[in-house]
């Protein structure tokens, strides 16, 4: 299928591994240029010459901490007028309600509500100016069922679901079109760092941390990045231009929910 964004231009955060490299890659796969973003330098433009060798697109790399005020004032900087945002940022730690203060929930709030809310602040005025955009914000399945061990998580994106369903209500009508995409569990390094916990928990390995996990989902398997940038890109795409406001799950069918 073709997407019909060939020659556009993205802003793809914390996208040198994961599921934020699926989405750029998929993006490219499409015809789209890149700002790709992440922390470190040495593997942010590893991924970028990957997908320029790859895909022949132009990739421009940004190497700052999107969550902090001055890293993200860099990327802006840099990206200039995108037509497509994908925000992306990694996940609090879990743990149990009683061991979370003011300032790990501040700290959530600024790496997984704040961080996007600022981004699409920045972005959308020259996207409305030009009548067309996509907003993909990564959040988290526990946004529909919320995680128990992940309350940090739970709260910030829950807020940011929130925020998302009035505002892109509110810039439909000038054609930005903007969404959320809630992964479940993905062969990451997210997943290696919650089944490190759990195997520590209960003292049994990674292997049978992960496939403990496994067994609860009904694809019997962890996703991948490649479908979940899949998924993005045709988010991204023209065709998604009716889906306004929307949280889509790409969870294995993990969360029991009719809706």
């Amino acid at each position: 299928m073709d997407l019909g964004i060939r020659g556009k231009k993205a802003l793809v955060c914390a996208s040198s591994k994961g599921l934020g490299r699926g989405c750029a890659e998929a993006l490219a796969e499409a015809g789209v240029d890149l700002v790709m973003n992440a922390r470190g330098a040495e593997a942010l433009e590893a991924a970028a010459q990957d997908i320029r060798d790859r895909f022949g697109v132009e990739v421009t790399t940004v190497a700052a901490d999107i969550v902090s005020e001055e890293g993200r004032a860099k990327v802006l900087e840099v990206a200039g007028d995108v037509d497509i945002l994908v925000t992306n940022a990694g996940g609090p730690p879990p743990g149990m309600w009683s061991d979370w203060g003011r300032e790990d929930f501040l700290k959530a709030l600024d790496s997984n509500m704040l961080t996007p809310i600022a981004l699409m602040t920045a972005l959308m005025p020259k996207m409305i100016d030009k009548g067309w955009g996509r907003v993909v914000n990564i959040t988290s399945q526990s946004v529909k069922a919320p995680i128990a061990v992940l309350g940090l998580s739970n709260a910030a994106r829950t807020g940011l679901t929130g925020y998302v369903a009035g505002t892109a209500r509110q810039v439909a009508p000038k054609g930005v079109v903007v969404n959320n995409l809630l992964p479940g569990i993905h062969a990451t390094d997210r997943a290696v760092s919650l089944d490190t916990g759990v195997s520590q928990q209960q003292g049994i390995t990674l292997d049978e941390a992960r496939a403990q996990r496994e067994a609860t989902i009904p694809a019997q398997r962890y996703g991948i990045p490649e479908e979940f940038g899949k998924m993005c890109a045709f988010m991204c795409s023209q065709h998604a231009g009716f889906m306004i406001g929307q949280n889509i799950l790409l969870d294995g069918g993990a969360t029991l929910s009719t809706m």
